[in-house]
């Protein structure tokens, strides 16, 4: 079994089936993890290497594994390929070692956390149980730390405790003189007894008299109570009588929103009833273009490809979908903003490529109209057929995309709702000016990288 083998049996998920979440690492085993992956980071030819770990290859050798571990151990988790290129190269300088883990076996001998490391970069059948073995490994050293620590403190209380025997036996001898001279005084306690005795019998007369006035006291406290209590229950009585008002105006309140949902309702058949009798009135037919395709052959470069262009057929997502729910939506996106912010290492014609391939998946998934705007009609040589229901325009030469753009929201009717995905400010605001909705790229990227 080759490394790269190992790391398509154990991150293979099987049709319909979700991948298991990462495992818990042991600190030792997640820092080893680390290490092992940070000392190979200059071995990688830069185009393996994940953008986020470039700068991180570059640190000396003493600060890549303590600066970068983070993203190192993120890119590790997150992504197979650069997990199997480290995997390869870590396998192959663990020798033997590399490949009893690879074959599934943990050496009684090794390391438990360099066989957890290895087992968890390259993944075989079973690497999840080496991961939980040397945490069980790690714990047991723990444990085994513990119990030497709990021995050398039962030791150091043992010598503790023979200490406090011998002052124990010295403080006896003291006590032995002390009993005697409190015999001593005893004697003198006893006759301070005698004389507290009869104090204390005069106190107690005193206390039967306070006991008698304390008696007369409770007496009145209770009848006091009885009243409280009666006014109480009058109170309470008050509350029933309200309460019981108060679910009758309950009640009322239920019924008169009965009456106003069916007022509502019957507004509504009427409303609807009244558009189709106006439209077979008006005998207006279905539109084979919308208001887009007009602008498309007014200001675009190429006004003749306006029909091909369209195919045959804030920063949160979900405001995207909302959005894109409302019937006859029409989405407008502004190409390269998008692009060179989501994957601008690509060059242009992969980016459009992207991009588009994309907002056709949105575009069969909503069934609304699609429209990318770039900039510069000859990007246009070459671009490959648009999916269905997405129309692909380029400004012409000394207009921009957001020109066109502004163009095509001033194009729809009032009350359509048009969403424009723009991360320009100026853009945002023009739109918004003629009602459409702007939403930032993010929310587009985000959007794309679900689906």
């Amino acid at each position: 079994m080759e490394p790269g083998d190992a790391v398509e049996a154990g991150d293979a998920v099987g049709p319909g089936e979700a991948a298991e979440p990462e495992p818990t690492l042991p600190e030792p085993v997640r820092q080893r993890i680390i290490s092992v992956a940070a000392a190979v980071l200059p071995t990688l030819p830069g185009d393996e290497l994940p953008a986020p770990l470039r700068r991180v290859a570059k640190f000396a050798p003493n600060r890549r594994a303590r600066l970068g571990g983070a993203p190192i151990a993120t890119q590790l988790a997150g992504d197979p390929l650069f997990r199997q290129r480290v995997a390869s190269r870590v396998l192959a300088d663990a020798g033997a070692l590399g490949a009893a883990v690879v074959s599934g076996a943990s050496p009684a001998a090794a390391d438990p956390v360099e066989v957890a490391a290895l087992a968890y970069l390259a993944r075989p059948t079973g690497w999840r149980a080496l991961v939980e073995d040397a945490g069980a490994a790690v714990r047991a050293e723990v444990d085994s730390a513990a119990v030497a620590e709990l021995v050398r403190e039962a030791e150091q209380r043992a010598a503790r405790a023979e200490h406090d025997r011998a002052v124990a036996k010295v403080e006896a001898d003291k006590l032995r003189d002390e009993v005697a001279r409190l015999r001593e005084e005893l004697g003198q306690l006893r006759e301070e007894v005698r004389v507290l005795g009869r104090s204390l019998r005069e106190t107690q007369a005193r206390e039967r008299r306070a006991s008698e006035l304390l008696a007369t006291e409770k007496g009145r406290a209770s009848r006091a109570a009885a009243d409280h209590e009666a006014e109480l229950r009058r109170t309470r009585a008050r509350l029933a009588e309200a309460e019981a008002a108060a679910g009758a105006v309950r009640q009322t309140a239920k019924e008169a929103r009965s009456v106003d949902d069916a007022r509502l309702w019957l507004l509504l058949e009427t409303i609807g009833r009244a558009a189709v009798g106006l439209r077979r009135e008006l005998a207006l037919d279905p539109a084979d273009r919308l208001p887009a395709d007009y602008v498309a052959e007014a200001f675009a470069d190429n006004p003749t490809a306006a029909d091909s262009a369209r195919g045959l057929g804030t920063d949160d997502p979900a405001r995207l979908d909302q959005l894109l729910a409302l019937p006859r939506a029409h989405l407008i996106v502004d190409g390269y903003n998008v692009t060179k912010r989501g994957f601008g290492e690509m060059s242009l014609e992969q980016q459009r490529k992207r991009l588009i391939t994309g907002l056709g998946g949105i575009a069969a998934q909503t069934g609304d109209e699609v429209t990318v705007v770039f900039d510069g009609a000859e990007r246009m040589h070459g671009l490959p057929p648009a999916p269905r229901g997405v129309r692909v325009l380029f400004s012409r030469k000394g207009e921009t995309a957001d020109d066109l753009i502004r163009r095509l929201v001033r194009a729809e009717p009032p009350g359509r709702p048009i969403v424009v995905v723009s991360s320009d400010r100026e853009v945002a605001d023009g739109v918004r000016r003629h009602g459409a909705y702007p939403l930032g790229a993010d929310s587009l990227l985000r959007r794309l990288a679900r689906a």
